[in-house]
């Protein structure tokens, strides 16, 4: 049985396969490995994982901009920007030499497989970034006492008991969900004193629509057909990448104050509950389009492929403990982030 610290309680946690033969010596000494402490005095530095994707570009944007730190850096594997070092971190000895170089005070881990079919369809490489990876991060920053925020997901429940809270037992019902949570597992395991944000689907400024689950719907309004259908079962919390951005900075702004007092799991979604075909609603009223043609099927999806939960909505409550909540309505949001792809097709 493997563990997860609660504030001062140890809670049942379960795992996959994945992680347990390759965490087995580990996490029993871990607790005593993690005595090291980051030294809070002085200016800390941040990287940024992921820092070219969605989330990632919100984050960049948001730590720095809070002038707050001696130096915000974000890894890439591919695109290139501002402040931007090339890291490809299924290169795990390539991580571990970077991070043991640079030394961040803080690493915020956003890069990740996330979209749930994609692992299905390599799993090696999903489990290589979104696992592995993440166990060599943490042991590399835990060896000089810095900390990691590590983004989770809200896929790690199985949607059968929202709302969840932090302490709420985890079933996920697919391979992401489940390697999230190892990934959770291996941030923990190594140094109870890191942070894990769980949070929902998510929407932005994006490069192009499919880069979010939220504004690839709006495809759906650019060419409807009176053959488009879309669900209107599974229930989500959809939230935009500057209120997580606004979240990560204001918990990396706690942990470096007041340290041990600030770990463990924190979770926070939007505050809309919404279906896909409730959101692509939301879209048509807020952009003028018409939506008449497109149906909802509120039918539970035929338990063939990649399996999704029904309902992940998140008790937020330990955030808002802390005084740190932000939310963007969906309408005025997505009508923000939709506005230039609904010029384009005009």
């Amino acid at each position: 049985m493997y563990f997860r610290r609660l504030g001062s309680a140890l809670c049942p946690l379960k795992t996959t396969p994945v992680l347990r033969s390759a965490l087995l010596s580990d996490l029993d000494t871990s607790f005593h490995r993690s005595v090291k402490t980051t030294n809070m005095s002085g200016s800390p530095s941040v990287l940024v994982t992921g820092g070219s994707g969605l989330l990632g570009r919100a984050l960049m944007t948001t730590i720095e901009s809070s002038g707050k730190w001696s130096s915000v850096t974000g890894t890439a594997f591919s695109r290139n920007g501002a402040n931007l070092v090339k890291l490809d971190l299924t290169d795990l000895d390539g991580v571990k030499k970077f991070i043991e170089e640079t030394k961040p005070t803080f690493v915020v881990h956003a890069a990740a497989q996330r979209f749930p079919d994609k692992v299905d369809k390599d799993l090696e490489a999903a489990t290589k970034l979104n696992v592995e990876a993440t166990q060599v991060l943490a042991k590399a920053i835990n060896s000089y006492g810095g900390k990691m925020i590590y983004i989770s997901t809200d896929y790690v429940f199985d949607g059968k008991a929202a709302p969840y809270k932090v302490s709420d037992q985890t079933n996920p019902v697919n391979i992401y969900g489940k390697l999230k949570l190892d990934g959770e597992l291996a941030t923990l395991g190594v140094d109870p004193e890191n942070l894990v944000l769980r949070i929902p689907v998510l929407y932005g400024p994006v490069e192009y629509l499919e880069e979010s689950a939220v504004t690839v719907l709006f495809k759906l309004l650019l060419s409807p057909t009176d053959q488009d259908v879309v669900s209107d079962y599974e229930i989500r919390r959809p939230s935009h990448v500057d209120d997580i951005a606004f979240v990560v900075q204001k918990l990396l702004e706690e942990k470096h104050k007041r340290g041990i007092e600030i770990q463990g799991i924190y979770q926070w979604c939007g505050l809309e509950a919404l279906t896909k075909f409730g959101m692509v609603q939301i879209m048509a009223r807020a952009l003028k389009k018409d939506v008449k043609t497109i149906k909802g099927n509120a039918e539970k999806p035929p338990e063939t492929g990649t399996q999704r939960p029904y309902d992940t909505t998140m008790d937020t409550s330990r955030l808002q403990e802390l005084g740190i909540e932000h939310h963007t309505p969906f309408e005025v949001g997505v009508a923000s982030v939709l506005e230039k792809w609904n010029q384009k097709s005009n």
